[in-house]
């Protein structure tokens, strides 16, 4: 009797069913696929500009996470030259990362010119972002999970690791750091 009572009262008070609808609200959150290769993202340039890496379809892409201040800074060195010789078969993708040993400090437009002033880089770089932790870039989350990207379960474990991406934006290999970019197994597997 006393439920009666009550639904009596809210129906009199004005309140109807409608308020507890299920309709959605109208402010819905849109719904995007998982990603299923590394075209599927957009990242900042080192100048602040968006970059769909769809641009880089039909190539392969070199993805290094590079730091201005540790021993394998001079990696960059062959990467600029891996860029210049084998340009037309592989795209050198630099991003800048503080995640080991505090040594990438700076700022990107202070890498930027680093990078430019030492080792005349002219491949794209990127905004800093972070490889590893909590904070992790979305892009470095997909290339160290193998139930995303297929083939690698491998996150970089210091600075100037590489991932391996095919002309169709699929990660098919990771080498670390001491793997330099002109090695003949570094090369050989961007010519096949």
């Amino acid at each position: 009797m006393k439920s009666f009572l009550l639904l009596g009262a809210l129906l009199a008070g004005g309140l109807s069913f409608s308020h507890f609808s299920t309709a959605t609200h109208p402010m819905t959150t849109e719904t995007t696929a998982a990603p299923t290769t590394v075209y599927d993202f957009t990242v900042k340039s080192i100048d602040g500009k968006d970059v769909k890496l769809s641009q880089f379809k039909g190539k392969k892409l070199l993805i290094v996470n590079v730091a201005s201040e540790c021993g394998y800074t001079p990696q960059y060195k062959e990467l600029e030259e891996l860029h210049k010789k084998h340009g037309d078969r592989v795209t050198v993708l630099g991003f800048p990362a503080n995640n080991f040993g505090g040594q990438e400090p700076g700022t990107n437009e202070q890498i930027a010119t680093f990078c430019e002033k030492n080792f005349g880089v002219t491949f794209p770089m990127f905004a800093k972002v972070s490889v590893k932790g909590a904070d992790t870039a979305p892009l470095y989350q997909f290339l160290a999970d193998k139930s995303r990207n297929g083939a690698v379960s491998d996150a970089p474990t210091w600075n100037f690791c590489k991932y391996l991406v095919d002309e169709q934006g699929r990660v098919v290999a990771f080498y670390p750091s001491k793997v330099k970019p002109m090695s003949d197994e570094l090369v050989a597997a961007i010519l096949k």
